[in-house]
């Protein structure tokens, strides 16, 4: 402080103590009675400092004895979360909130005048009222948090009121990787209620921020901030018009905030198909399902429609290269370059093809595989109006002498590629690869620029998007 007297708060402790139940963990809360602040409302047994003599541990082996009557042996006191509290009144203080799982004892009522009964209950259970700082400390404790900030307006409820809960986590250091903004943490919070843990799940590169985010009553949800405002209008988009249509293979959203550009979406079930480890049937039913999925997406009604996207011209075909070769060219091997301008000027005179509802991003990195061999996606801010064959541009690379997947793949996807789709396929792909080349190197991504190496190596081989052999019956259905 400048000058004047020095500011000081009070100190109080908060025991938790906690028990195993029937159902899970149990935490014994007091009710307060007579003319005690917040009667009538649960709240853990606690206390203040008796002065600058008391430590904390001691104070709260003094106050379990004296309101519970169990006995603390003060090594079997650990620290839970430390909250900086301000009641509706102003009155600031500092709250130091430690559990217990060891005691000698049963819990009794031990000052009648102040407290009527005591109970335990399930931390998916707590009983209301309860008195928002306790339940503040409660909540900042489940979520692992070492400190939490817990200020009050001026007015607000003694009681706990999830509307205008003012509980901030402060994240530890290295703790579940990085923490959004405030402002997108309030965005969250006011689509699903208070959040106890957020998790980084973004992509190993600075522009992804992805969270897990867990919530006071157990619920999972993911939020994501946008790099651009096109990647949020179009994940918005497709949230809204075709992904319901996928009936639960997409996430749902929640809540969007395109100043902010952020969005909530529900969690869906499965684990990463990148990296996972299959058998060969296995893998072979995963690429079956794969197509079938492909084949939905495909099925859907563009949003917006077709006829509103320009048609890729001669021009904006080789100017798009050029900004590709132009990041990737340093890492190309020789001939690669001459190789990607053949491929280009070949396909400048196809004819083009129709536009479909595309995910714009349809990789094994955006899979997710759910229990039965089900198949979910995720990530849609690359989808747009496109030829059907921009969602199989990273898919070659997991033909490369696996006939089997590529057949199974057709098979689910209920049709084989024309002529001229794979033509359009195999340019695509090129030019994917060389873009991959730049950002994966630019971003340090470098299973990314490893993929665009072999794809280039695969077209100059002529081996990259062969026409799948038919099943013996024929075409398939």
């Amino acid at each position: 402080m400048t000058g004047g007297e020095r500011y000081t708060v009070p100190v109080d402790v908060h025991l938790v103590a906690v028990r195993d139940g029937g159902t899970g963990p149990e935490v014994l809360l007091s009710h307060r009675a007579g003319s005690v602040y917040a009667a009538g409302h649960w709240h853990l047994p606690s206390g203040h400092l008796d002065g600058p003599f008391e430590d904390a541990v001691t104070a709260l082996v003094r106050e379990t004895r004296e309101e519970t009557g169990l006995v603390v042996d003060p090594d079997d006191v650990c620290a839970a979360v430390t909250v900086h509290h301000r009641a509706p009144a102003g009155d600031a203080r500092i709250g130091v909130f430690c559990e217990v799982r060891s005691w000698s004892g049963v819990p009794e009522v031990m000052e009648p005048v102040v407290c009527d009964r005591m109970e335990w209950f399930g931390f998916d259970s707590l009983r209301v009222p309860m008195v928002a700082y306790c339940r503040a400390g409660l909540d900042a404790y489940r979520a692992g948090a070492r400190m939490a900030l817990h200020f009050q307006e001026p007015g607000g409820p003694i009681g706990y009121d999830p509307a205008v809960d003012r509980l901030r986590l402060l994240p530890a250091p290295g703790s579940d990787g990085p923490q959004p903004a405030q402002e997108v943490r309030d965005f969250a919070e006011g689509a699903v209620g208070r959040i106890t843990r957020w998790s980084d799940a973004s992509w190993a590169r600075g522009t992804s921020q992805v969270w897990r985010v867990t919530g006071a009553g157990g619920g999972v949800w993911f939020v994501k901030v946008h790099q651009n405002v096109k990647f949020h209008a179009r994940e918005t988009t497709a949230l809204r018009t075709w992904v319901p249509g996928l009936g639960g293979a997409g996430p749902r959203l929640v809540a969007a905030d395109p100043a902010l550009l952020a969005v909530v979406v529900t969690a869906v079930e499965g684990r990463p198909l990148h990296g996972a480890v299959l058998t060969g049937a296995e893998e072979e039913a995963v690429f079956r399902s794969l197509g079938v999925l492909a084949g939905r997406i495909h099925a859907g009604p563009p949003s917006p429609s077709p006829t509103a996207v320009a048609p890729v011209t001669r021009a904006d075909r080789y100017a798009k290269v050029d900004r590709h070769l132009e990041a990737a060219r340093p890492h190309l091997a020789p001939g690669d370059e001459e190789h990607v301008r053949a491929v280009v000027e070949q396909a400048v005179v196809l004819e083009p093809l129709p536009l479909v509802v595309a995910h714009g991003d349809f990789q094994i990195r955006n899979i997710l595989l759910a229990a039965g061999g089900s198949l979910r996606v995720v990530d849609f801010e690359r989808s747009a109006p496109q030829p059907v064959v921009r969602d199989l541009v990273r898919l070659p690379d997991h033909f490369d002498g696996r006939e089997d997947l590529r057949r199974a793949f057709f098979d689910g996807y209920g049709r084989l590629f024309t002529a001229l789709e794979q033509a359009h396929l195999a340019t695509e792909a090129v030019l994917d690869a060389v873009s991959g080349i730049g950002y994966g190197t630019a971003h340090g991504d470098p299973e990314l620029v490893e993929r665009g190496r072999r794809i280039l190596a695969r077209s100059r081989a002529g081996t990259l998007c062969p026409a799948p052999t038919p099943p013996a019956g024929g075409n398939p259905s």
